[in-house]
């Protein structure tokens, strides 16, 4: 049992399934606005539960300030999903998941404007060396994926990027609560959405897609979030950091060999370029480190 609440086996397990998530989306047919609101549902009854099982209380009392930073990193945790899930209908698994990957370097960039950190070298070069990737995965030559798709994921990776940028503010709330009330706001700016451009077409899911929307709702979301937050806490960050990188490697695996998408030379290029020095800006030595 203590095995298999290992912090690390956890996260891994977690990166793993976070990776999967594009194969299951593919055979949900609503629209990315309406699986946005499900996924958020069904993760909050999941986590809700976790709550009560661990008796964690939300104490908003001493988090009142904090809520309308929660709101709002919610509300862009929803576009983020529908940005993300419109990425997969628009282009492959593995160029929409490399194109979300873009997020950290967003993040490096903005830290020093918000945060009066140094930029450095490393970072520059970092930024430089993965904006290079994105130019190759989104067309030299022919392409496989269209390129509104990688917009699309781009802009996932603005919105989440948003999301890490804001959680860097709110000091007062652990991982699973902040998670909870985020996917609760989340909710919130979803429903007038979904009601005002798709509505609700659950009537019109198959077996197929009943199965498909629990194993993310629950799976990918709820369980896995729950697994996540579990895991760091026990984790330093440059561990995290690092097995975070199996998540897009899941991803381009799942591309390829299941769902048989194919890469141009180019983009395996690009996608070594993003990977590699996004991974190499999230190592620090360990004397920077201590």
């Amino acid at each position: 049992m203590k095995k298999l609440l290992n912090p690390r086996l956890l996260l891994i397990l977690s990166m793993t399934i976070f990776g999967t998530i594009g194969l299951f989306v593919r055979n949900i047919p609503v629209s990315s606005g309406e699986l946005a609101l499900y996924r958020a549902i069904l993760a909050v009854i999941l986590i809700g539960i976790a709550l009560l099982i661990t008796k964690q209380k939300i104490n908003f009392s001493s988090i009142k300030k904090e809520l309308p930073l929660l709101f709002i990193s919610g509300a862009a945790l929803g576009i983020n999903w529908i940005l993300l899930f419109e990425a997969y209908k628009h282009t492959t698994v593995s160029v929409a998941t490399l194109s979300y990957y873009f997020a950290p370097v967003i993040v490096t960039i903005i830290c020093p404007i918000l945060f009066k950190e140094k930029l450095t070298i490393k970072q520059i070069i970092c930024f430089v060396m993965s904006t290079l990737g994105i130019v190759l995965i989104t067309g030299i030559g022919d392409t496989s994926g269209s390129f509104i798709g990688i917009l699309f994921g781009l802009g996932a990776a603005c919105f989440y990027a948003t999301v890490v940028l804001l959680n860097k503010f709110i000091k007062n709330v652990d991982g699973m609560q902040r998670t909870f009330l985020q996917f609760l706001s989340c909710i919130v700016v979803l429903i007038p959405y979904v009601l005002f451009t798709s509505g609700v077409t659950l009537q019109n899911l198959n077996g197929i897609g009943w199965v498909n929307l629990l194993i993310v709702g629950i799976i990918h979301t709820g369980l896995t979030y729950c697994m996540y937050f579990s895991s760091l806490k026990c984790l330093s960050g440059q561990k995290v950091a690092i097995l975070s990188y199996i998540d897009p490697l899941v991803a381009i695996f799942v591309s390829v060999t299941i769902l048989k998408e194919k890469m141009t030379p180019w983009q395996i290029i690009g996608g070594i370029l993003i990977l590699g020095f996004t991974l190499w800006n999230e190592i620090t030595p360990k004397s920077k480190t201590k």
